[in-house]
């Protein structure tokens, strides 16, 4: 069986379980964290030696970190992930989006916001650029959105996953959806998707 280690409240780490659960596919879930010093024990570092999660082991016993990456391994062959290279390469280019823009200021913004071991870094400066990067990002989802169903080629996809938790949670963080209709449109969408499981959703046992 499939497990992966991950923070029940990390969104990277809520993607690959949302994925498995989409695709119906058992799974085990084992709770670690960053934030207690898991993540960085011996036993661990072995696993990953970039002492982070998500990480998914394979019944063979094979380790792959990196949520989007094991996003493309677990939706290789499947219709989250296209198989035309054209298709594959565009939803690839919203993943990479996802990592480079959205994730460093909507997530960041939001980490700094509800983790209170965060506060000293959580400067006027710094929650103001992420505020105003996230609300840029937020706009390219926007319009993307705006005639288009999904960034996926005309059906969900893995770079919808990626993106999902962090814009999901990103009141969390002080942005408001209220500006951004076909972004409130497209999270109702894939909510309602067959499978679907809320953010923070961990299986209590082998699913």
């Amino acid at each position: 069986m499939l497990t992966v280690y991950g923070m029940s409240d990390s969104g990277n780490c809520y993607k690959p379980r949302l994925l498995l659960s989409l695709l119906d596919r058992p799974f085990r879930h084992v709770e670690v964290s960053t934030r207690d010093g898991s993540t960085r024990t011996a036993e661990f570092l072995r696993r990953n030696p970039a002492g982070q999660c998500p990480l998914l082991e394979l019944d063979d016993g094979r380790l792959l970190a990196e949520s989007n990456a094991i996003l493309v391994y677990l939706a290789t062959g499947t219709p989250f992930l296209p198989d035309d290279p054209f298709e594959r390469a565009q939803t690839l280019r919203w993943m990479f989006f996802e990592q480079n823009a959205h994730e460093v200021s909507v997530a960041v913004r939001r980490s700094l916001s509800v983790y209170p071991e965060r506060a000293g870094v959580a400067t006027p400066e710094r929650m103001a650029l992420t505020l105003q990067n996230g609300l840029n990002a937020l706009g390219v989802l926007e319009r993307r959105l705006a005639d288009h169903a999904w960034f996926g080629p005309g059906r969900p996809s893995v770079a919808d996953i990626a993106l999902y938790p962090y814009t999901a949670t990103a009141g969390d963080g002080g942005f408001s959806l209220e500006g951004f209709p076909s972004v409130r449109r497209w999270l109702a969408d894939l909510e309602a998707l067959p499978g679907f499981q809320p953010v923070g959703w961990a299986p209590t046992e082998a699913a």
